[in-house]
């Protein structure tokens, strides 16, 4: 009963939070946006990565891939959890950290997106592999085929390259219905994964997850969104783009996603 109720009130409860709240126009140009960090003091608050943008992935007014959708996608999630749960995490505060920053490990989950044009150090590399293997999860979203964008940048590969330097040997596997991380809080029963709501990419999306020691019996340590944009419902989801039943199914995920992250 619970759920029916919760999944009923997720996208009520996002227009009733983002009908007071206007567009960020700050955010739509300019190279980046000023970023604000708040002290570590036990809530939980998002955190988003942020790396040095290989050439063909910066957008409108110069923006870097790792930019974009913030800070809009991130705090409305983080209402809706707070709206639907006892999560208690911060909606109006989103820390913007990199891999190698030490500050880092005081967090719980990290979220990454556009990853055809993330670019890693190797002390970044390193940094990654010990917050995963000291018990960090990472979301991976509004991750999109090679050319999509028409200039033959992006894709798997640039992906798959960066995390065989983080966790050499690592093996990618496509996620099921079944597991846990999909039953988290809500009951995502569609059956099948690969007709989840896209946003604007062509063909399925694809749900990959890394495993503690490439054993998908042991701890998820990394889910993928590929060939999708989840976070595009959340961050158009005051604005009407979007229909409400794919933006119901995207919060979801987001929910599910931070739930699982928090408990294992």
């Amino acid at each position: 009963m619970w759920f029916r109720i919760a999944g009923a009130v997720v996208v009520c409860a996002a227009a009733a939070a983002l009908a007071q709240r206007q567009f960020r126009d700050e955010f739509a140009f300019g190279s980046a946006p000023a970023i604000h960090n708040v002290p570590y003091d036990g809530q939980f608050t998002f955190v988003r990565v942020k790396y040095e943008t290989a050439p063909g992935g910066y957008w409108a007014g110069g923006r870097p891939s790792w930019v974009h959708g913030f800070p809009l996608a991130e705090e409305n999630l983080m209402r809706i959890m707070n709206d639907i749960s006892l999560f208690g995490g911060r909606t109006d505060d989103v820390n913007v950290l990199t891999l190698d920053d030490p500050e880092l490990f005081k967090y719980p989950i990290a979220y990454i997106i556009e990853v055809g044009w993330w670019t890693l150090t190797d002390r970044e590399a390193a940094a990654l592999r010990a917050y995963i293997q000291k018990g960090g999860f990472v979301i991976v979203d509004d991750f999109k085929t090679i050319g999509w964008r028409g200039n033959g940048t992006g894709g798997w590969g640039p992906f798959e390259a960066n995390m065989n330097r983080v966790l050499p040997g690592v093996q990618f596997f496509d996620m099921d219905i079944a597991h846990p991380i999909f039953h988290s809080f809500f009951e995502i029963n569609t059956g099948t994964l690969d007709n989840f709501p896209q946003a604007y990419n062509s063909g399925r999306a694809v749900f990959r997850g890394v495993y503690e020691d490439n054993d998908p019996r042991k701890r998820l340590v990394m889910i993928v969104n590929y060939n999708t944009d989840i976070s595009q419902f959340w961050e158009w989801s005051g604005r009407g783009l979007r229909p409400v039943d794919d933006t119901n199914e995207a919060y979801k995920l987001g929910v599910n996603y931070l739930m699982y992250g928090m408990t294992h």
